[in-house]
Order: C-alpha cells, then sequence, then structure tokens
C-alpha cells in the first residue's frame, strides 16, 4: 500500500513501511467500531497513535458502549498514549453506559502515573456519581493506597458513601488491604462509617483478622456498637479466635476461651 489506510481484508491499519497494527485480539468479530486508534492505544503502541493522531484520527471515537481511547490506554497503564490522547483533545471524564472512567480504570489497574496524569488535566476524583463506585472506592478495593494518596490530594472525598459499597474504608476492610486502611485511616477517615449498619468493625471481626481489627481498635473503633441485627463485633468473630479475645478484651468481656 503507498499509503496509510484501513485493510479491511486483514483487519489491520497500515501505512508506509514495515508496521503493521492488528486489531485488539480481545474483541469479538462484531466489534466493528473498534478503531484503529482503540488499538493503538489499548496495545501501548505511541508511534503508531501518534501516527493516526497527525493524520487527523479523533481522540475521543467512542465505541458502542461508549469506550474511548483513553479508558482503554488508562486500563493497560499505558501513561504515554494516554497523554499523547489528552493532547489531541480527549475528554478526561468521558464515561462508559456503565459509568466506567478512564480514571477509575486507572484506579483499578493501580496506574498511578495514569492517575496523577489524569487528575492534573482535570478528571474529577469523585467519578461520574450515581451508584457507579467512585475511582476511591475502587482505589481503597483493590488495595492501591498510593492511589488513594493522590485522589486524596486532588479532593476526593475519604468519607465518601455508595449504597453498594459503604465508604472506601469499609470498601477496603472488606477485602483486607491493611496498608490501605491505614492509609484512609491517615488521611481522615471515620473508623465508624458503616455499611448497611455493619461498621467496618463489624465487618473485620467476621472475616477473623485481628491485625485489622487492632488498627481500628487504635483508631478509635466503638466496640459497643450493634449493627441492625443487634450484634456487637465481637458477637461476629470466629468463636475462641484473636479477634474474638482481643474484642472482649476491649469490652471486659469474660468468656470461657
Amino acid at each position: 500500500m503507498s499509503e496509510g489506510g484501513w485493510d479491511q481484508e486483514h483487519g489491520a491499519y497500515q501505512r508506509p513501511g514495515p508496521v503493521l497494527f492488528f486489531s485488539n485480539p480481545l474483541m469479538s468479530d462484531g466489534a466493528s467500531d473498534w478503531s484503529p486508534v482503540h488499538d493503538a492505544s489499548f496495545n501501548g503502541r505511541p508511534v503508531a497513535l501518534q501516527a493516526l493522531l497527525s493524520q487527523g484520527a479523533c481522540a475521543n471515537l467512542a465505541t458502542l458502549d461508549q469506550v474511548s481511547p483513553l479508558l482503554g490506554a488508562c486500563q493497560r497503564g499505558h501513561a504515554l498514549c494516554a497523554r499523547l490522547l489528552i493532547q489531541s483533545g480527549a475528554h478526561v471524564n468521558s464515561a462508559t453506559l456503565d459509568g466506567s472512567t478512564p480514571l477509575s480504570e486507572a484506579c483499578a489497574g493501580g496506574h498511578l502515573t495514569c492517575v496523577s496524569l489524569l487528575l492534573q488535566h482535570g478528571a474529577t476524583p469523585l467519578g461520574p456519581g450515581g451508584h457507579a463506585p467512585s475511582p476511591i472506592h475502587i482505589a481503597a478495593a483493590k488495595g492501591h493506597r498510593e492511589c488513594v494518596s493522590v485522589l486524596v490530594e486532588h479532593g476526593a472525598d475519604v468519607d465518601l458513601h455508595r449504597d453498594l459499597s459503604g465508604t472506601p474504608l469499609c470498601a477496603a476492610v472488606a477485602n483486607q488491604h491493611l496498608s490501605t486502611v491505614r492509609s484512609l485511616l491517615q488521611e481522615g477517615a471515620s473508623v465508624n462509617s458503616s455499611l448497611d449498619g455493619d461498621s467496618p468493625l463489624h465487618t473485620a471481626a467476621r472475616l477473623s483478622s485481628p491485625e485489622m481489627v487492632s488498627v481500628l481498635m487504635e483508631h478509635g473503633a466503638d466496640c459497643s456498637v450493634r449493627n441492625p441485627q443487634g450484634k456487637r463485633p465481637v458477637d461476629l468473630a470466629p468463636p475462641n479466635s484473636l479477634a474474638e479475645r482481643m474484642l472482649g478484651k476491649s469490652r471486659g468481656i469474660h468468656s470461657n476461651i
């Protein structure tokens, strides 16, 4: 081919020279809306991406599900591709039909460079709102404490509540990410926040995590609080477990263990 262009027969973008860019192998044959720009962004090919953008390709192409090239780049942690797209006018707060954004995908993968880049260029740390988990909830649930810290630096609410996941602290405790729990508490997270009436300490007790119980208690977790079923944290800890002993001792509860 003497000129660059999309080769329909081979499903690839070709340009003069030996470089060949194949479409995303994870996409089905019916996903014809997955463009060469998506392909280069998702697969971390900045040279190919720069060539496409220089030829006038749009940085804001979206699939039928509203997946943008920027989201694909951030999902995979390709910061250079993300930067090229942003410089070409990519919308940093674009969202898919299910509420995913470039920032939420970067947080899910723990891609700190992408997270910082997006925030520096105006990505909202609160996410799209509604019932979708916010970026800080996602980072906390995945245990990416560095991402949590940079989100807080850019205005994320450390006590932001979502109906399905509670606060970021609830998410971190439920997924047993101790270092992230420490970071959230150091950032000022409320230790007695709740999800469906269960405090983080209830969750830590149910998971029989003495380290988590200890950290929460050190930061003032209420051992006497009862959930909607009338249970205190100690009532949820497995019998004869270290977590039960710690909670029982804190409450002055005498048992036969």
